[in-house]
C-alpha cells in the first residue's frame, strides 16, 4: 500500500508541475499585452512600467517561471497588483468554500437521482422504468449546463418565482438549488448508466444466487450484497467526474451570478492577470489529483479483496 501511494503521490506531482507548466507558457504566448489590457491604452507610460514591473514582465520569460514556482513554494501564490498586500492565496481561500460547496451540493443531487434510478433499472430491465431511466440520462448527457441553467432561471425564478434569480443576491440553500441541478445533471445521467450496467453484472454472479437460494429478503440481497460490488466503477466515476464538476462549475457560477474559483479564473481571463489564472489552474490541478488519489483508497473500502502491491 505504501508503495502504490509513493508511486500515485509521484506521479500527481509530475501532472500538476506539467499542467501548470503548460498554462504557465500558453497564457504568456498568446498576443497582446496584458498591461494595456489591464489598464488601457490611454494610461500613462509611468503607470504601464510600474504594472509591468509588478508583474514581471519586464524580466526575461525564464526568471518570471522561477519567480512563480518561489510565490508557489512559500505559499503565496503570487502577490496581486491591483489589490496591494493581497496574494492570490487569500482569493483562492476566499473563494474555494463557495465552489466546493457547489460541487458537493452537485454531487450529492447526482447520487439522490442517480442511485435509485440506475438500481430500478437493473432489477427490471428493458421494462417501462429501465426506458425512462435511459431517456433520463440521455437527456441528462445531452443538455448543456449553459442552456439548462438559463432555461431553469427562466421558469423557477421569473415564471414560478419559487427561487431567488442571480440579482437577488440571496445565500443559504435556496439560492444553491438551481445550481447544483444544473451542474449535477450530467453526472446523475452518467452514474445512473453506470450504477444499471454495474448491478445488472453483479446480479448474474454465483453468490447472488447463493444469497437468493438462501432465502435472504430481496432488499437485502440488493444493498448488502449486489450494490456494495457495483460501486467500484460509480466510484472510478465519481472521482473522475469531480474535476469535472470544479471546471463545470465555471460556467455555472457565471450563470447564477455565485462566487467562487470559476468567477476568479474568468475575471483572471478577462483582465489577463496570469496570477490569478495560474492560481485557478494550480488548485483545480491539485484537486482533481487529490481526489483520484481518495478514489484509489475507497477502492480498498467497498471492495476488500482489493490489495495494492
Amino acid at each position: 500500500m505504501f508503495s502504490f501511494l509513493l508511486r500515485r503521490l509521484f506521479a500527481s506531482v509530475f501532472v500538476i508541475i506539467g499542467v501548470v507548466t503548460l498554462v504557465f507558457f500558453i497564457l504568456r504566448a498568446v498576443p497582446g499585452d496584458p498591461v494595456e489590457s489591464i489598464l488601457g491604452e490611454q494610461a500613462l507610460e509611468v503607470d504601464k512600467a510600474s504594472l509591468r514591473e509588478c508583474l514581471n514582465l519586464d524580466r526575461p520569460l525564464y526568471v518570471q517561471y522561477g519567480l512563480f514556482w518561489k510565490d508557489v513554494l512559500d505559499g503565496s501564490l503570487g502577490h496581486l497588483c491591483d489589490e496591494r498586500g493581497v496574494t492570490v492565496r487569500e482569493r483562492l481561500v476566499a473563494n474555494i468554500p463557495a465552489t466546493v460547496q457547489l460541487a458537493l451540493a452537485s454531487m450529492l443531487i447526482a447520487l439522490l437521482l442517480a442511485m435509485p434510478l440506475g438500481v430500478a433499472a437493473s432489477l427490471r430491465p428493458y421494462s417501462w422504468v429501465d426506458n425512462g431511466s435511459a431517456v433520463v440520462a440521455l437527456l441528462g448527457i445531452s443538455i448543456p449546463n449553459f442552456w439548462l441553467g438559463p432555461m431553469l432561471l427562466i421558469v423557477f425564478s421569473l415564471m414560478l418565482q419559487a427561487l431567488p434569480n442571480p440579482g437577488s443576491e440571496v445565500l443559504g440553500l435556496s439560492a444553491l438549488i438551481l445550481p447544483a441541478v444544473t451542474l449535477g445533471s450530467g453526472l446523475a445521467a452518467k452514474l445512473t448508466r453506470m450504477t444499471r450496467s454495474s448491478m445488472l453484472e453483479v446480479l448474474n454472479l454465483d453468490y447472488i444466487r447463493t444469497a437468493k437460494a438462501k432465502g435472504l429478503p430481496r432488499w437485502k440481497v440488493v444493498s448488502k450484497h449486489a450494490l456494495r460490488n457495483a460501486l467500484i466503477p460509480v466510484v472510478t466515476i465519481l472521482g473522475l467526474q469531480f474535476g469535472a464538476l470544479l471546471t463545470g462549475a465555471i460556467v455555472v457560477e457565471k450563470i447564477f451570478a455565485r462566487p467562487g474559483v470559476g468567477m476568479m479564473l474568468l475575471e483572471g481571463i478577462e483582465a489577463r492577470n496570469y496570477m490569478i489564472v495560474q492560481g485557478c489552474v494550480l488548485f483545480i490541478s491539485f484537486t482533481y489529483v487529490l481526489v483520484n488519489l481518495i478514489t484509489d483508497l475507497v477502492y480498498g473500502w467497498v471492495d476488500p479483496r482489493i490489495r495494492y502491491d
